[in-house]
């Protein structure tokens, strides 16, 4: 579908976040529950909304012109173990 759309200059992604601190994030989860999500991230911590902001601007703007069917995972490395 992605390449009927890409003739009409449509580009088509998805941004594929991991555990991000929100507010309601933060109400399902207690500070124990949030560690232990936490020690499954290979960089140790959940994200913040910016850090899915700044990837998302990304593919908004031309510097991300050339790119289409893309999956952008930002998820402090959890899908690459």
């Amino acid at each position: 579908m992605f390449q009927d759309l890409a003739k009409e200059g449509i580009r088509v992604n998805s941004v594929h976040p991991g555990l991000i601190t929100t507010l309601m994030s933060q109400n399902a989860l207690d500070d124990e529950g949030r560690k232990q999500m936490e020690s499954t991230i290979p960089l140790g911590f959940s994200g913040e909304p910016i850090d899915i902001a700044y990837p998302v601007l990304f593919l908004a703007s031309d510097e991300s012109r050339f790119m289409t069917g893309s999956e952008l995972v930002v998820d402090g490395g959890t899908i690459a173990q």
